[in-house]
């Protein structure tokens, strides 16, 4: 008895490759929304402080607001990027541009902190899909080769707007009111959704869409048990109780549990298999700390700068300049060399080392330390972070198989997430202990006379530093300078784990082909593999391995090889 071989594809069906001004135009709607997400995450950056004392939140609602952004960015980014490997990557970029959009403008009616924090939430989780999808995206158009000239463009993408949204909100908050920071980006976010759609065309594979929800559940519990732990504990209960042991105890039950139910699903929205790529893991553990040192300092430099040296909000963000200048710099440049040479670890080294000097350097800061020294320390850290957070993702990007290209590399944006998330979570705990104690301290030397007005200090609330009397101000820009200093070099020494991860990362040559290229010929290789089975028809013989759909818009379907969630089918050297 005979089995029928199915036919093989023909081979013009195989995926469109964009080159020319088609690749620039899908470029462009790429970058324009990458831009619109982190104009409009960064717009409120230095406006919070204004923001939280307005709607009568403490430190720890500061630390949340931004915190739950991150947190639901982190476990939203592997959904994303596990949907990215399955069905369409352009809807999936505009739905998380979508997202996005509407949750910001649905935070500019904030009454309270609650409110905030939820928006800031919905937030999370279309940012989530904006970090990883573009990256995912740019993997499809070019080349890893190539790439580390985009990816340096999109580290200056992310330093202008950085840079650009605190001016522009700014701007908003001492004019019109910081509500207008929420509705800014719609506007762009419309151009970008109409350029994504008529310009993005990209091979979509098919295959059966299952949702990893009890890993995602249990990553989400252990992560959130945790982090809400670091911002309780020593304010609301002990950090040796039993609320600290539940919450501890239970968050690591859960991420154990979770590893194991990685483990045996069909689709994991983490697969254990990758961290069996050396590339894959050490480039995980060094984003954890590249993120803590992105994320910490845009947040708590925005308070040193109201708080510490009582600067308006458009001030401090032209006093942020040098941080962003680093990031810009260093990212197009190193981008460019990438490109040209295909070296790239002895700039991530390089890279690892400026963010730990960095990081030492802002851990000296105090409430009249000298700008220059200010601005030098940014600058050093800016370029570290410059030259190592987007091409770990590159690096990563050139060991996987071109099918999990999504999961691999929201992975490590996940990482990095978790470690910004973390970090926030930590440093503001931190921060409000310190500040509480050297507010205490310095108001107990004051005489009795001078304490008028104290009373705006009472419940841990942010201070709006222009209302307070002279001596008291003192008192405050004293504490928030010195605690900031003190929780940059609390966590200096995670740079130093970075630097060894990266040192670790494999050397391997970046390839000349974009993921779009690699999947095409996974198609020819599946196309002379059937035709080659054909060739004998008795039974078992030639018998074909299981495929998949696969669509390229409407272009009409193409098979490629089944393939199984973790396999790495590129082996590295």
């Amino acid at each position: 008895m005979s089995r029928t071989t199915p036919a093989a594809p023909a081979l013009d069906d195989k995926p469109e490759i964009l080159t020319g001004r088609a690749k620039n135009l899908a470029l462009a709607g790429l970058f324009l929304a990458n831009f619109v997400s982190m104009l409009a995450m960064n717009v409120v950056g230095t406006s919070m402080p204004i923001i939280i004392a307005d709607i009568g939140g403490t430190q720890a609602a500061f630390t949340w607001v931004v915190t739950a952004t991150m947190l639901a960015s982190a476990i939203a980014t592997p959904i994303w990027g596990k949907l990215a490997d399955l069905t369409s990557k352009k809807m999936l970029l505009q739905v998380a541009l979508i997202v996005f959009i509407l949750a910001s403008a649905l935070a500019g009616f904030a009454q309270d902190p609650t409110w905030l924090i939820i928006c800031r939430v919905f937030q999370g989780i279309g940012v989530g899909g904006l970090g990883a999808l573009a990256q995912i995206v740019l993997a499809e158009i070019v080349s890893p080769r190539e790439r580390g000239k985009y990816m340096g463009i999109l580290g200056a993408i992310m330093a202008v707007a950085t840079v650009g949204g605190p001016l522009l909100g700014g701007f908003f908050t001492d004019t019109i009111g910081w509500r207008w920071n929420f509705y800014v980006a719609a506007p762009i976010a419309i151009v970008a959704i109409i350029m994504l759609q008529r310009t993005l065309h990209l091979p979509t594979t098919k295959r059966k869409i299952t949702i990893d929800y009890w890993g995602a559940t249990l990553i989400s519990l252990g992560f959130s048990s945790l982090l809400i732990w670091v911002t309780l504990a020593g304010t609301n209960f002990d950090w040796v109780s039993w609320q600290s042991a539940l919450m501890v105890g239970g968050g690591v039950i859960a991420l154990v549990i979770a590893v194991f139910v990685e483990l045996r699903v069909d689709e994991p929205l983490i697969p254990m298999t990758l961290f069996k790529n050396r590339t894959f893991t050490m480039a995980s553990i060094a984003s954890i700390a590249v993120g803590l040192a992105m994320m910490g300092t845009m947040v708590f430099l925005g308070q040193y700068m109201q708080l510490a040296r009582g600067r308006s909000v458009i001030e401090s963000s032209l006093l942020s300049l040098p941080m962003m200048a680093g990031v810009l710099i260093s990212s197009t440049i190193v981008g460019q060399i990438i490109t040209r040479t295909g070296k790239w670890k002895r700039y991530m080294v390089a890279g690892a080392v400026l963010l730990l000097g960095g990081m030492l350097l802002m851990g000296q800061l105090r409430y009249d330390t000298n700008y220059w020294y200010v601005g030098v320390s940014m600058a050093v850290l800016g370029a570290g972070v410059g030259m190592t957070m987007q091409n770990l993702v590159l690096v990563t990007q050139n060991t996987v198989s071109p099918l999990e290209m999504g999961v691999a590399s929201s992975s490590v944006t996940f990482f990095r997430t978790v470690g910004g998330t973390a970090g926030i979570s930590v440093m503001g705990a931190m921060l409000g202990h310190q500040v509480a104690d050297y507010v205490k301290e310095g108001l107990a030397k004051l005489p009795p006379k001078d304490l008028a007005g104290a009373e705006a200090l009472a419940d841990g609330k942010l201070p709006k530093i222009a209302e307070l009397t002279a001596p008291i101000r003192d008192v405050v820009e004293s504490a928030y300078g010195h605690a900031i200093g003190n929780i940059f070099l609390a966590v200096s020494p995670i740079a130093i784990v970075a630097l060894i991860a990266i040192i670790m990362l494999p050397n391997i040559p970046l390839n000349n082909k974009s993921n779009a290229e690699r999947i095409a010929e996974l198609h020819e290789a599946e196309a002379a593999n059937l035709a080659n089975s054909g060739e004998g028809s008795s039974e078992g013989a030639g018998e074909p391995r299981p495929v998949d759909r696969v669509l390229i818009d409407t272009t009409g379907p193409i098979v490629l090889p089944h393939h199984r969630p973790g396999t790495d089918r590129t082996a590295e050297r």
